[in-house]
């Protein structure tokens, strides 16, 4: 018999969804039978984002049987599914069992056959807005655009969008890579279109952002060149964008050396959710479903939490006073966050569209 299964609110029993992996009747026996699969493939789980390095060594600590397998931590959204898709008859290491990846990357894979449907135990905590409710992929964690600033290079750190276009900023601002196939860099362009005129959106902010960027490169402000923690370290790209979760880790990472600023466009805050999924094609589907239940249990969304990311549980968790104190006094303050837009998955596929089509046309890039 093959099901999806989701764990029951106070029970153990698992409750048959119609997937197409072999059966689990109750948490000890998914245990098992992803201990004998032996193997986890994840992509695109960088250590320093949303301390992944540490929930990866958590579930290898909790389930030692099971042999995480790494591949590409550097790829982006788009890298993910073209990996699903290469790996379609694949039952080897290189083919992924999991991602996690930008909202508007769920939908479209579930479009095209890529995704099976698994439901964990807290579901329910889950908000609805966020998860496809058959269950093919849902939400995760979510942060806030922000810049991290060198101020050993930058004395005087930008505080918006608008700042950036000044002089004194030349060969200094940078993403974290490209927009067509990075969500980070994506949602960066779409905030400058906000930037420009807070009641755009979809295409018609994406394009504006477009817009915003080609000027920043043709002022020369723009560094060609992707930033990271080494090249912001190394002055190439003394500002650049990302999830506030990225910068704030690499902040606490550097210790000082360089001096790592961390701010929030004060003219545009936009807040990102990834979600998770499994591969339809996945080898080793209950490895996969055991993984998921570990990343939405307590254990895993504090793991998230203490690299800075809002788990998608937080609500929840903070109702039921799960959440440690001497994490949450390391996050930014609540008010930087309190303008925050969430773009809808409508909006964020018509991004999604537009930067395909404009992005390499108006930047003059391959």
């Amino acid at each position: 018999m093959t099901i999806t299964a989701r764990l029951l609110t106070g029970a153990a029993m698992l409750a048959a969804l119609g997937a197409t992996a072999a059966a689990a009747d109750t948490l000890a026996d998914l245990e098992a039978a992803a201990k004998k699969e032996g193997m986890l493939t994840v992509i695109a789980l960088p250590h320093d984002w949303c301390n992944y390095g540490a929930v990866i060594e958590g579930f290898k600590k909790k389930y030692p049987e099971i042999q995480v397998n790494e591949l590409n931590p550097n790829a982006g959204s788009g890298d993910e599914i073209e990996a699903i898709k290469a790996n379609k008859g694949n039952t080897g290491p290189q083919a992924p069992d999991v991602i996690d990846v930008g909202l508007s990357f769920g939908p479209a894979a579930k479009a095209e056959g890529l995704l099976q449907p698994y439901k964990v135990a807290t579901w329910d905590e889950i908000p609805d807005s966020v998860k496809d409710p058959e269950g093919y992929w849902y939400g995760d964690y979510y942060g806030v655009l922000a810049m991290g600033v060198n101020k050993d290079i930058v004395a005087e750190a930008p505080t918006s969008f608008a700042d950036l276009t000044d002089a004194k900023y030349a060969n200094a601002v940078a993403m974290p890579g490209d927009p067509r196939t990075g969500n980070s860099s994506m949602m960066t362009v779409y905030a400058a279109g906000l930037a420009t005129d807070g009641k755009l959106a979809g295409a018609d902010a994406l394009n504006a952002g477009i817009a915003w960027f080609k000027a920043l490169k043709d002022s020369s402000n723009l560094v060609p060149v992707n930033g990271s923690a080494q090249n912001l370290a190394q002055g190439t790209t003394p500002i650049y964008f990302d999830w506030d979760y990225n910068l704030l880790a690499m902040r606490d990472k550097l210790d000082g050396n360089p001096p790592v600023e961390v701010v929030i466009p004060s003219d545009s805050v936009i807040a990102g959710v990834y979600v998770q999924a499994i591969s339809a094609f996945a080898p080793h589907p209950n490895a996969a479903k055991l993984w998921m239940e570990y990343l939405y249990s307590d254990e895993g969304q504090i793991g998230w939490l203490s690299g800075y990311c809002h788990p998608i549980r937080f609500n929840a968790m903070a109702a039921a006073g799960k959440l440690p104190a001497d994490l949450m006094a390391k996050l930014p303050p609540a008010e930087a966050y309190s303008k925050a837009v969430f773009p809808s998955l409508d909006e964020q596929g018509a991004a999604k569209k537009a930067t395909a089509d404009n992005w390499a046309a108006q930047m003059g890039v391959n």
